[in-house]
């Protein structure tokens, strides 16, 4: 009862959201505390504990409860991604479907611990953090030491890492909303490159989409094959059947890693796009679906990677008017996926005994690149000529030109202006006054004077008149002449 009150708040405490001004006593913040590391641990344990039970009882197997209880020691480490030793056999090929139940419980644990405490910064969801991290890292080493003198082996230094480096991503997206991290991340960062996370992490998605589907449509095209490979009884097709279905997102990383063109490898079989080696497989119903041989059709879904790409650059084209900033953009994105096939790659795959089935592996280096050139270079295409284009700025070379032809216009506007006003100026000097004597037409006057210019001249009649008369007194043969 009393392991129950310390993992239950008690009634008379508030459990809901809290207002930043209300302060938990200090056992209160202790029992959320401590309920948080404990939490996913005895879920965890628990869950891992039903599975075998389910298996041992499907498979009418005798056994025991404390055997049980320190089976699923190991099976809780094989959750967290440690890898065991079976009789001295290497066991690195984990399932990630406990992986992903394990990673989202403990993100859940941590986003209500840091309601329950009322946190709204970082710094308050602190404690959180280091406990649930901390938590996960001593289980892990304990269970490891529990296991010294067993056939299941444990190297306890990566017991204690793996449990650790999970558990602390993952409480840190649960308390990321929690703490207002959103708005602090958004306000610090380069809007654009947000864009670029969430059109990656879509991006991924759709990747893993499009393997999950050739999966889907692969096994069911040798349903046939994948059903003669369970056996008559019952408690043995269930644990195939179990098994198949928690090494199913596995199956889902390898046929990612075909879509996009380096393939993967389990022993000597070495399924890629565009070359095939055969070899013997598990006889497991999940790799029933695996081909025989190298099809002439299969370059075809590299459509699927290409499509992904489009749709990346599709989705960013209008992030910014600056093309360069697009492509930016979409590189974020670029460089997201391939991170998420190098983190899906790396636990997907491992060493499987010392017969012919190990390693599985997929190639992590090349189908990083790989799976970042396909959102690249398509993405990048139409981000840039679907999206808007701006005038290239001019080069600064010219900017100067045109300040100092600006700055030359005013200056020539200026001096032009000041010349007009002087030039009225002197004209309003220049105008003669009334009261003063003309100089010009007193000159003019001097100047008819002494030409004789300022007699009167007679009248036009007299003048005729003049001339008859004295026409008159000349002879006609004078005038001839």
């Amino acid at each position: 009862m009393r392991i129950m009150d310390l993992l239950t708040d008690s009634p008379e405490e508030p459990v809901g959201d809290l207002e930043p001004d209300v302060e938990l006593s200090r056992a209160a913040r202790v029992r959320v505390l401590l309920a948080a590391a404990l939490g996913p641990l005895v879920t965890g344990y628990a869950v891992v504990t039903v599975l075998i039970l389910v298996t041992l009882t499907a498979g009418r197997t005798a056994f025991s409860g404390g055997g049980v209880l320190l089976a699923a020691g190991p099976g809780w480490l094989a959750a967290h991604q440690v890898q065991l030793g079976l009789g001295g056999h290497p066991l690195g090929v984990l399932p990630l479907l406990p992986t992903l139940g394990a990673v989202a419980l403990a993100a859940r644990t941590a986003s209500g611990a840091a309601q329950r405490l009322g946190c709204r910064s970082p710094r308050q969801a602190l404690p959180v953090f280091t406990t649930i991290t901390g938590a996960h890292a001593l289980f892990g080493l304990v269970i490891a030491l529990c296991a010294q003198g067993s056939p299941v082996t444990v190297n306890p230094l990566l017991a204690f890492a793996m449990p650790g480096l999970l558990a602390a991503p993952a409480s840190a997206v649960g308390i990321f909303r929690t703490c207002g991290l959103p708005v602090v991340v958004a306000e610090r960062l380069d809007p654009l490159a947000l864009r670029g996370v969430r059109a990656g992490a879509a991006a991924l998605a759709v990747l893993v989409a499009c393997g999950a589907a050739v999966f889907t449509i692969a096994t069911a095209l040798s349903w046939s094959t994948v059903a003669d490979m369970y056996e008559p009884a019952f408690g043995s097709s269930f644990g195939l059947f179990l098994l198949s279905v928690l090494y199913l997102p596995n199956a889902v990383t390898a046929a990612l890693s075909f879509v996009t063109g380096p393939g993967f490898s389990v022993g000597d079989l070495n399924v890629g796009m565009f070359g095939y080696r055969g070899g013997a497989v598990p006889g497991i119903p999940l790799l029933g679906g695996l081909p025989e041989h190298h099809s002439a059709w299969w370059p075809a879904l590299l459509m699927l990677p290409a499509a992904t790409g489009v749709l990346v650059g599709w989705t960013l084209r209008k992030v910014d008017a600056d093309p360069a900033q697009r492509i930016r953009t979409v590189a974020v994105a670029g460089v997201v996926v391939a991170l998420g096939c190098v983190v899906l790659g790396t636990l997907a795959g491992g060493r499987l005994g010392d017969g012919p089935f190990d390693p599985v592996s997929v190639p992590v280096g090349v189908a990083s690149v790989v799976a970042f050139c396909w959102i690249v270079i398509p993405g990048s295409f139409v981000a840039f000529f679907a999206g808007e284009h701006e005038p290239p700025a001019p080069p600064p070379e010219a900017l100067e030109d045109n300040q100092a032809f600006e700055d030359a216009d005013e200056v020539d506007a200026e001096e032009a202006a000041e010349a007009v006003e002087e030039l009225e100026e002197s004209e309003e000097d220049e105008e003669p006054s009334e009261e003063e004597p003309d100089e010009d037409a007193e000159f003019e006057a001097e100047a008819d004077a002494e030409l004789g210019l300022d007699e009167d001249v007679p009248p036009e009649d007299e003048a005729v008149t003049g001339g008859t008369e004295t026409c008159g007194d000349v002879e006609p043969g004078e005038a001839d002449r």
